[in-house]
């Protein structure tokens, strides 16, 4: 059965992931201007910093992983006070500060034998859409994962991977890389620090998070407060209570929030008439989705798919 941050996976791509162990020496500094929704970060060895604009720099130590959330710029270096050295704007393009495009190695990128080096990997992720939002929304600017977590493993098997060469290793470290961005964010959202959305923390409980995967695994089925509480093994009003307790919303409410999430992102990625989308995600008709959408999200949904389709 699915729940929000399955669905989230779904709709993830990693794009310009960098595998190369690259090596740099101090002092540097990379400033990322790539404005990606989601970023993954990981310290092999060494030690760096990140500094987004506007927030305190993190420090990552080896095997450490980070999610930056973004679109906005941050830099990554080995003291928070090192003036970048290099800007990088996509997989393709890198520049010096003052705009020249860097065509030869960097001086930082460089051992210089005294054990000072750092080396990293980084992924950028294309998300988009009411899904992932939900999810992205509950992560600060950066969400640091020591390197005492579930993910360490698979860094393991990266670095492993990375040293083989063989044929389809894009394909295997690209499956790696999504494998530890979910490790990480699950990492991150049982820690103490985190504050865990209600949704998540929910998840954990016997009777709501069995109730929360069959409205996130069938949105479409007519379910009621009596049906959901009969999945779940309790009565009606225990179940209403509980729910409403954990999650933050009555059952009901949390099942039409779901549904037009899941209808805003098939409009806005699908051709599926108006009425085809409604029956998808368990309204009747159009109609009944556009009264529920525009109260929900405050828009018809044709205009939600006109907006949600323009050129970003």
């Amino acid at each position: 059965m699915e729940d929000a941050l399955s669905s989230l996976l779904h709709e993830v791509t990693p794009r310009g992931a960098l595998f190369d162990q690259s090596i740099v020496r101090p002092p540097w500094a990379l400033r990322f201007v790539e404005e990606t929704p989601l970023t993954l970060m990981a310290i092999l060895s060494g030690e760096a910093w990140i500094v987004p604009d506007g927030g305190d720099p993190v420090l990552l130590r080896a095997r450490d992983v980070a999610i930056v959330r973004g679109p906005e710029p941050f830099t990554v270096a080995d003291s928070p006070g090192t003036a970048p050295l290099a800007v990088i704007h996509d997989a393709e393009l890198c520049t010096t500060p003052d705009g020249r495009t860097v065509l030869d190695e960097l001086p930082m990128c460089a051992d210089d034998g005294l054990g000072r080096s750092a080396i990293g990997l980084k992924g950028t992720y294309q998300v988009r859409g009411s899904v992932t939002e939900r999810v992205l929304s509950a992560l600060p600017r950066v969400a640091h994962v020591p390197s005492a977590s579930a993910g360490r493993p698979i860094l393991d098997m990266i670095v492993s991977e990375i040293g083989r060469d063989k044929p389809g290793q894009q394909v295997v470290l690209d499956r790696l890389l999504d494998l530890l961005l979910v490790s990480s964010l699950r990492e991150w959202f049982d820690r103490p620090e985190a504050c865990a959305p209600s949704w998540y923390r929910a998840h954990h409980d016997p009777v709501i998070g069995r109730a929360l995967r069959l409205i996130h695994d069938d949105p479409a089925h007519p379910w009621t407060v009596a049906s959901l509480a009969g999945k779940a093994g309790v009565s009606r009003s225990r179940f209403a209570q509980r729910f409403t307790e954990l999650v933050g919303r009555p059952p009901m409410a949390y099942l039409t929030d779901w549904r037009i999430c899941q209808a805003a992102d098939l409009l806005a990625r699908t051709d599926g008439t108006v009425d085809a989308v409604a029956r998808q995600v368990g309204y009747s008709n159009a109609y009944a989705l556009s009264v529920a959408f525009k109260r929900t999200l405050g828009v018809r949904p044709s205009e939600h798919r006109a907006r949600s389709r323009l050129p970003a």
